[in-house]
């Protein structure tokens, strides 16, 4: 029996509805991605994917210099859920944010949650750039759908209207939570979130406020005072791990 070929490498994340000869419209961005990043020709295939219909085949059939066009073709994969997993975080400086926002779109987070600390040291983030992290490392690392990202919030409204029924592991750095591996082996199912602080931690308010919540576990990352882009990543790695797809 012959090797069926292998599906293409490229894909791309797309707003239109999909099925079996969808023409699918490109802007710009996309189209300089797929011609002058990828050398993608057309007749050349790839792959694309909306977060609601699955994965699919299609082929370029237009690449302009300002827009173009996508042929769909067959499906390759069905639409599958993906973990219902928050993260809330205080921004950072630029390289690191960056950092940030890129794995947790890896690690399968699908709504990100910045917000405003007494120690915050960035009081915004780009949403549109964080929204384009976040679907490069969609379309990079074969995940079905594109993280949400919400604007900038203070951190006391967003504990006012954190569902009653997720989970909210609260990464402690003062130690007074128990060690993460710990926590993870009695953490029940459902939807969870994580609450990561700035650079200088979290104020003994904030701290306490945090702690009082209904929702909250508090943990400790270790030994180690770990950077904020650090502590998500390894926060968000033992959720997956103990909780998430990763099992």
């Amino acid at each position: 029996m012959a090797t069926p070929p292998s599906a293409p490498s490229i894909r791309l994340f797309v707003s239109d509805d999909l099925a079996p000869g969808a023409q699918v419209a490109l802007d710009g961005k996309q189209v300089h991605y797929l011609k002058n990043v990828m050398r993608l020709s057309a007749g050349d295939a790839l792959l694309v994917f909306n977060g609601r219909d699955g994965e699919w085949l299609a082929r370029a059939s237009t690449l302009g210099r300002s827009d173009g066009t996508l042929s769909v073709e067959s499906q390759n994969r069905e639409q599958v859920a993906e973990p219902d997993l928050w993260l809330a975080f205080t921004p950072i400086k630029k390289t690191r944010l960056d950092v940030l926002i890129e794995k947790a779109g890896e690690l399968g987070v699908s709504r990100l949650l910045p917000v405003l600390t007494e120690r915050a040291s960035v009081r915004d983030v780009n949403q549109g750039r964080a929204l384009s992290l976040v679907t490069e490392a969609a379309e990079q690392c074969g995940r079905m759908t594109v993280p949400a990202v919400d604007g900038v919030r203070p951190l006391a409204d967003v504990l006012r209207d954190w569902p009653s029924g997720r989970h909210l592991l609260f990464c402690d750095e003062s130690g007074a939570g128990l060690p993460i591996a710990d926590a993870m082996t009695t953490a029940p199912r459902g939807p969870w979130g994580a609450l990561i602080g700035p650079e200088g931690g979290f104020s003994p308010t904030e701290r306490q406020a945090i702690a009082a919540h209904p929702c909250a576990r508090p943990v400790g990352l270790g030994p180690r005072l770990l950077r904020a882009d650090t502590a998500a990543i390894a926060a968000l790695s033992l959720l997956q791990a103990h909780l998430g797809d990763w099992r």
